[in-house]
């Protein structure tokens, strides 16, 4: 099995898009009508849209290949692009998705993994999801890595108004650089 994991680009505008479509629509096709999924994924994934996400500064699209195919992907946003709480102390995991047929092999915890990796380094003190409330395996699964509900907000799908949790996983503070090192006095 070969891994391989890497930050989006503005020429993986088509691949990201067309998976990250198609594991949406996969993941979630019997949870509204056709209507309103064919809404939700024309203006979610235009190209227009997605382009200017890989553009904004404070998002950032990572794809997971399984074997050379995309078979996973994350989303993470600071304050200004979050969807919800806007906090610059929080990365949001905007989405984090892994395709059916990979499915099974850890690609879900290592993608999770990499999201509070990022979190981590980017000195962030918590970092903070949206999960559809009806969705109780991804609950069981975040709350398995440390997640916990602390609100909820409003998920539209084109008309269909969804309620997600809002989950959340702190993170451990940074270690104290030694006091010579930071030029202060013992």
């Amino acid at each position: 099995m070969d891994i391989r994991f890497r930050a989006c680009t503005p020429e993986d505008l088509e691949e990201l898009r067309c998976f990250a479509r198609d594991v949406f629509y996969e993941s979630f096709r019997d949870a509204c009508s056709p209507e309103d999924m064919e809404a939700f994924l024309e203006e979610t994934y235009s190209a227009g849209r997605m382009r200017g996400e890989l553009l904004d500064p404070d998002s950032a699209f990572w794809l997971l290949y399984l074997d050379g195919v995309p078979a996973g992907y994350i989303k993470v946003n600071e304050a200004p692009a979050q969807t919800d709480i806007h906090d610059a102390d929080a990365l949001e995991l905007e989405r984090i998705y892994v395709s059916g047929r990979a499915q099974g092999k850890g690609l879900g915890s290592f993608l999770l993994e990499q999201a509070v990796s990022i979190a981590e380094q980017k000195g962030k003190k918590y970092i903070w999801l949206g999960v559809w409330e009806q969705n109780r395996k991804a609950i069981s699964f975040y709350e398995k890595h440390g997640f916990r509900k602390v609100g909820a907000h409003t998920f539209r799908i084109g008309s269909d108004a969804q309620t997600d949790h809002i989950m959340r996983k702190d993170l451990a503070a940074p270690a104290c650089r030694d006091a010579d090192e930071a030029g202060g006095n013992v």
